[in-house]
């Protein structure tokens, strides 16, 4: 005999299902519509966007000439000191010569004034010979005729005349002694001195020449890549003027300019990471290598009287951990700005 309250049961479960299915269903769409009020408020996060630099190098001759050859082209990778161009001036080329000669000229001098020569010397030991020489044949008068004024054969007059002329030879053989000390020893202290100074500075003036033909060859002062080539064969260029710029591929980093509400928990040595459009959004993890404020003309500038402030802009600089294939400087990174510094 089956229980007459079976069947009463189950149409009372089926009556309180049907009651707290639409209660479930608008539970649903109230947490449903909450999650989208949530993420509607929710603010959007901050991106921030960089730019890819590098190192760029204008490279101008020192000195003044025409270009007589150029040997690179725009694209090209060069190597430090690599020959870029060749240049001509011939009124450089004219003044070497000159500074040459002068050198010549000066180191001539020194020479001179430094040394006598050999035939110069042997002519004043030959007048120091004939003054010994008179010195001895007077001696021999004044001998003579001191024996004869002793027994009375010569007067007084001719004893002094012979002291006389003893006397002038003695003088005759110190000079003659003098001149050949002069001769051997050469010119003053003083005069080799200024020989030497000159020489010195004929020397420094052939060096700069020497020097300004040496910039005549344009040389790349980096390892770096060719962006464009202005020098052409045959035109002329001042100093200081550009012939072709370089960027430096070995070593770029990525700037991004921040409000200074922005860096609160930056620092040096941080951590960022970011994506390249122009390689796909490849991310590229980055060191924090700088950060240094910009100019009075960077700052963000309050809208009201009371209740804000002036917030000044600054530079943040990162390099790639690794280097990145492809990057170049000038495209463009995104970083994804948290709200403590942090980029994602």
């Amino acid at each position: 005999m089956s229980d007459p309250a079976l069947p009463k049961a189950t149409g009372d479960n089926g009556a309180t299902k049907r009651r707290l299915l639409p209660r479930l269903l608008l539970l649903a769409c109230l947490g449903g519509l909450g999650t989208l009020l949530w993420f509607a408020t929710r603010p959007p996060p901050l991106l921030v966007q960089g730019e890819v630099s590098a190192d760029r190098v204008d490279v101008s001759p020192r000195v003044s000439g025409r270009v007589r050859e150029i040997t690179v082209e725009a694209g090209d990778d060069l190597r430090q000191r690599q020959v870029i161009a060749q240049l001509e001036n011939p009124q450089l080329a004219t003044a070497l010569i000159a500074a040459e000669a002068a050198v010549a000229v000066a180191r001539a001098d020194f020479d001179r004034v430094s040394s006598t020569r050999p035939e110069t010397i042997a002519a004043r030991r030959a007048d120091v010979a004939a003054a010994q020489a008179d010195v001895t044949l007077y001696l021999d008068a004044y001998g003579r005729q001191a024996q004869l004024i002793r027994t009375g054969n010569t007067p007084q007059a001719r004893l002094d005349e012979a002291a006389r002329n003893l006397e002038n030879a003695r003088r005759r053989q110190e000079a003659a002694a003098a001149t050949l000390q002069l001769a051997i020893a050469g010119a003053s202290a003083e005069e080799r001195a200024l020989a030497a100074a000159q020489l010195r500075q004929a020397e420094a003036a052939l060096g700069q020449r020497q020097a300004d033909i040496a910039e005549l060859t344009i040389r790349s002062p980096i390892d770096g890549q060719v962006t464009s080539r202005i020098a052409e064969p045959g035109e002329n260029f001042s100093p200081g003027a550009p012939l072709v710029s370089l960027i430096a591929l070995d070593r770029l980093w990525i700037t991004f300019n921040l409000r200074e509400d922005l860096l609160r928990g930056l620092v040096i040595g941080s951590r960022i990471t970011v994506t390249v459009p122009a390689l796909g959004g490849q991310k590229i993890p980055l060191r924090v290598t700088m950060i240094n404020v910009q100019g009075q003309f960077a700052t963000w500038r309050a809208t009201r009287a009371t209740g804000d402030f002036d917030l000044r802009s600054f530079e943040v600089r990162a390099e790639p951990l690794a280097p990145m294939p492809g990057l170049r400087p000038g495209m463009s990174a995104i970083a994804r700005w948290e709200a403590k510094g942090a980029a994602r």
